[in-house]
């Protein structure tokens, strides 16, 4: 399963781009394959051309492939790092976690994924390259799942451009995240289907849930993997979990030629992906702004860092870290929108996060309200609540600045980080959204 995890600003430190292969699910032995380079390079193009056949996805171009070692494979990563991500944008993907109380002030984001991504990785298609490269050491029996679901992604690059298609939302995390799931999720669930043929897979029933029992009884396999913060984790599985299960709903309603048509109008949002009737049904999504406040521009030793998008999926997993699993899977689908701003106060490490959220009703904006608090409580230690405070309202000082949590309507708004000058302006202009 491909993962190219390094990429612009914003949450998208964990986006699982076309780039390296991993199979969380199947634990690969570390002894070297002994199969020989043309046997593998002959199984490749046999497994291109029954995905080909499986899928109705044409082959447009021969299939270029090369067999490396796995030092290639983590040499890859490293570079791919440098590449793609600048350390500016490094820098505001780790101010991001640590803005919303997701890391320690301490964590160091470069040398976590390079760990997290090096740790398993299976063979890849990499569509810059336009080349599949197989790992020379994965077992025979392993070695054809990994091929059946990158060279499924080498049929989709064929017909759509994978780059193209992955990074036409540029300034929408959410909506990235959206479309890396029907990547992800497409492959995997072509290659569960040549696992279970004859059977179809549209006639199962949703073997999501099982793919993540599995995975889960698999984390002691990646020591990385299973000890990264619960944000982490669901998000690096999302696309492959929940995308599969959007790609089995698709093959219901009919079949692979009718789910082609997705990636010609890809979902808008990882809600569409948690919930694949809001998307075959076109239920539509509401649009949120959010302005960069008047109050903080100009304001000495602030600077804007970054702002975008966390949708369904970055709160699902912030409530699932921060408050419980329990409450991410009860609360979680009551999003509908959101935007976030972040400012870095000079000096690093300190924090203006400014934020509107819409939820499905005024009582799951209230829930959220609550959480929120406890979240804020957790986040700053030394958090002192003034007098003004209300049930919708709260109102409080911290290390780094006043914090203002406002509930009104189905909208919960905040700023945390404000500076004491610019309190009673933010609050007023939090009320006036």
């Amino acid at each position: 399963m491909p993962l190219q995890p390094f990429s612009r600003p914003g949450l998208r430190f964990l986006r699982l781009l076309i780039g390296i292969g991993w199979l969380f699910f199947l634990p690969v032995p570390v002894v070297a394959q002994q199969g020989a380079v043309p046997d593998l390079l002959s199984q490749a193009d046999e497994i291109f051309h029954q995905m080909s056949a499986m899928t109705g996805l044409p082959i447009k171009e021969p299939l270029k492939k090369r067999v490396i070692s796995r030092a290639e494979i983590e040499k890859y990563l490293i570079e791919n790092l440098h590449t793609e991500t600048t350390p500016a944008e490094l820098h505001a993907q780790e101010a991001t976690l640590r803005a919303f109380g997701l890391v320690s002030r301490e964590f160091d984001l470069e040398k976590f994924l390079l760990a997290f991504y090096t740790e398993q990785a299976a063979g890849f298609y990499d569509p810059k390259r336009k080349t599949m490269y197989i790992a020379d050491w994965i077992p025979a029996e392993t070695q054809s799942m990994v091929l059946a679901h990158e060279l499924t992604h080498a049929l989709q690059d064929q017909s759509w451009d994978l780059e193209t298609f992955l990074h036409a939302v540029r300034d929408n995390d959410d909506a990235a995240n959206a479309r890396q799931a029907v990547v992800e999720g497409y492959a995997t669930a072509a290659m569960m289907q040549q696992m279970t043929a004859p059977l179809e897979l549209a006639q199962l029933p949703s073997i999501a849930p099982l793919m993540e029992m599995v995975i889960h009884q698999q984390f002691e396999e990646y020591p990385t993997f299973s000890k990264a913060p619960y944000f982490f984790r669901v998000q690096s599985l999302f696309p492959y979990v929940q995308g599969m299960g959007f790609i089995q709903v698709g093959l219901q309603r009919g079949g692979w030629k009718t789910l082609n048509g997705v990636f010609d109008n890809p979902p808008d949002s990882t809600r569409q992906v948690f919930d694949p009737p809001a998307y075959f049904d076109r239920q539509p999504l509401p649009a949120l702004a959010l302005p960069r406040p008047a109050a903080l521009e100009g304001v000495a030793g602030l600077e804007f860092l970054t702002e975008n998008v966390m949708g369904e999926l970055g709160y699902y997993a912030l409530l699932g870290q921060l408050i419980s699993e329990e409450e991410a899977k009860s609360l979680g689908a009551g999003w509908r929108a959101d935007r976030y701003l972040l400012y870095e106060h000079s000096g690093g490490k300190d924090y203006t996060l400014v934020a509107r959220t819409r939820w499905a009703s005024a009582e799951s904006a209230l829930a959220f309200f609550r959480d929120y608090h406890t979240i804020l409580t957790h986040k700053y230690p030394e958090l002192a609540a003034e007098n003004s405070s209300t049930p919708d309202l709260f109102i409080g000082t911290a290390a780094s600045g006043r914090i203002l949590l406002l509930r009104q309507g189905d909208e919960c708004r905040w700023a945390e980080g404000v500076p004491a000058t610019q309190a009673d302006a933010m609050l007023a202009w939090l009320r006036g959204l």
